[in-house]
């Protein structure tokens, strides 16, 4: 299986990758596991991540290498001696989890963080400034790699202490909507609302005879408690990819008293049930580029998700190339709002 390039820099500094409990976070979907598992035949290997999708693939590729695996809001609670840690592009998120990932090491811990150099690596070394002792190790494939030991551990985690709260606003129709919002770093919708998400929420109608909405790509869960402060009888459920957004959203949901459900899923692979509504503010991004991989798989099969007379309403960048695809899959496609940089599609 091909190595990606961070993999493959871990793997110019093999002597580095040994230990007796050994974490992975954030981890590549390529054959680094295996080489892992072969530098260390007798230790427990966990692979880490907050994406279901990562865990999918773990479950499929890495039961042969005998590694657990964990996607969740956070780490595994017990303590390594080696963590390696795939620096992600959010830097917020890159902060919280550097205090996970210093709850969970033994005193005498390793830590590795390798990532591309595009995706602001560098910054580790300012955010473990005084936390820790280390220095660049390698660099090659536009990647780099910092050890660290020697570092300020934590004698506990709490997510709670991590998560914004703040309260949305709307007037719709001459109606009031008001509810709270919890977030965490790394989701989107962190702390405030985003312009897009703004106008496909002043766009929506109140769906009066509606009983059933999924909100895909749910983030914090705004859309979903939104249209149920709206409509008290509608049934919403969340979906995200992210193990993250779905404990945001669950704690959204708890702070507006909205009996929802939240389901963790690589675009709708887990969703078994149909909806009269699917409305989104879908990403578009797989890592640093822009991907229509994931909207034309979400295209194609939401209209396998929705009861006869039921509609799709999306929010997307105005430039992004939507509309053709959305045309092939459903019979009526209108624009129903637009900015210079949004537009909201409503399809059925």
């Amino acid at each position: 299986m091909q190595l990606s390039n961070p993999s493959q820099l871990l793997l110019r500094s093999e002597e580095l990758l040994t230990g007796a409990s050994i974490l992975v976070v954030n981890f590549n979907c390529d054959g680094f596991a295996h080489e892992l598992r072969e530098l260390n035949p007798d230790a427990t290997i966990c692979f880490f991540s907050y994406n279901f999708a990562d865990g999918q693939f773990a479950k499929t590729h890495l039961n042969v290498a005998k590694i657990e695996t964990s996607v969740s809001h956070q780490l595994p609670q017990q303590k390594f001696d080696l963590v390696i840690y795939y620096y992600p592009k959010a830097k917020a998120e890159a902060l919280m989890t550097l205090d996970n990932i210093r709850a969970v090491m033994s005193d005498d811990a390793t830590l590795l963080v390798v990532g591309e150099k595009k995706g602001g690596v560098k910054s580790i070394e300012k955010q473990l400034k005084g936390l820790a002792h280390g220095h660049k190790v390698d660099s090659a494939k536009h990647c780099q790699l910092y050890q660290y030991s020697e570092i300020d551990t934590l004698a506990e985690f709490a997510i709670s202490d991590y998560e914004k709260t703040f309260t949305l606003e709307r007037e719709v129709a001459g109606e009031k909507i008001s509810c709270k919002v919890v977030s965490l770093p790394g989701v989107f919708n962190h702390g405030q609302l985003d312009d897009g998400t703004a106008l496909l929420l002043d766009s929506l109608p109140a769906y009066p005879k509606a009983k059933t909405l999924l909100d895909f790509g749910c983030g914090a869960g705004i859309i979903a408690s939104f249209c149920a402060k709206r409509n008290p009888k509608l049934k919403v459920t969340g979906l995200d990819v992210s193990a993250l957004a779905g404990y945001a959203t669950s704690q959204t949901f708890a702070a507006n008293d909205i009996q929802g459900e939240v389901l963790l899923s690589d675009g709708l692979s887990e969703v078994t049930s149909r909806f009269d509504l699917i409305v989104s503010n879908p990403p578009f991004h797989t890592g640093l580029k822009t991907d229509y991989k994931i909207t034309e798989r979400f295209f194609a099969s939401a209209k396998e998700h929705l009861n006869r007379g039921g509609e799709l309403t999306l929010v997307a960048n105005s430039f992004l190339a939507y509309p053709p695809q959305l045309e092939a899959q459903f019979k009526h496609h209108e624009t129903i709002a637009k900015t210079k940089r949004f537009a909201v599609y409503q399809n059925r």
